[in-house]
């Protein structure tokens, strides 16, 4: 299997991709194909493919933040079972990482993810691709090490409609296993940069905000 780096709209993998993506996710949780063009092309953000015999059978996207020390999955798409792609991605994008923090002079501190709550989503079928049901994913990322923040977390949709999102939780994989709780100013910080290129956010979103400014720390808890 190999670990391809997209960087261009027009890479027929990257269509190959975006089909994927339309056969697992909701609506919502895609982006129109032509807004990708601009984050293909920004170096800071890596979008990679798992190909297997010419066909993308994974993908992976995340972002590496090098003034706040932490990472983003923005998602991890597996499109076939008994292939181990979840394993192989998760490992290849760790390396990537790792090796990005150490030239930042740095120790990873920690990845976010957003993760759905299997309770409010059962009426998705996510492709009918079993690894991607939302309680074994939940379940995968419990046992690599992501916790819950504790607050009701409020995505803005992808499709640019300004609508709530409330499936998900938002959780962090701290690289030291001692780590209990996050500083509200991290998340504060990351969360108005990774929306930075949604300019219609429900008022929800603007309210969560808020809200978390009033606190000083989030409780990490497990699932």
């Amino acid at each position: 299997m190999e670990y391809r780096k997209i960087t261009n709209i027009k890479d027929p993998l990257f269509k190959q991709m975006y089909q994927l993506m339309q056969d697992v996710f909701p609506p919502e949780e895609v982006m129109e194909f032509a807004f990708w063009k601009k984050p293909l092309e920004d170096p800071e953000i890596r979008i990679f493919v798992a190909v297997h015999e010419g066909k993308v059978v994974g993908a992976t996207e995340y972002h590496y933040y090098e003034d706040l020390n932490v990472a983003m999955t923005h998602f991890t798409v597996i499109g076939q079972a008994g292939l181990g792609v979840g394993p192989f991605l998760v490992q290849k994008r760790l390396e990537d990482l790792n090796a990005l923090a150490a030239a930042n002079g740095k120790q990873l501190f920690g990845m976010f993810a957003e993760i759905y709550d299997p309770y409010h989503v059962e009426h998705h079928e996510f492709g009918g691709v079993k690894p991607m049901d939302p309680y074994v994913r939940r379940e995968v990322l419990a046992h690599l090490g992501y916790k819950r923040l504790d607050f009701p977390y409020v995505q803005p949709s992808w499709n640019h409609e300004g609508k709530a999102v409330t499936e998900l939780d938002l959780c962090f994989l701290p690289t030291d296993n001692n780590v209990r709780e996050l500083q509200t100013e991290l998340i504060v910080k990351f969360l108005r940069r990774y929306y930075s290129v949604l300019p219609n956010k429900p008022m929800s979103w603007h309210a969560m905000i808020e809200n978390l400014k009033a606190e000083e720390t989030v409780m990490l808890l497990p699932f």
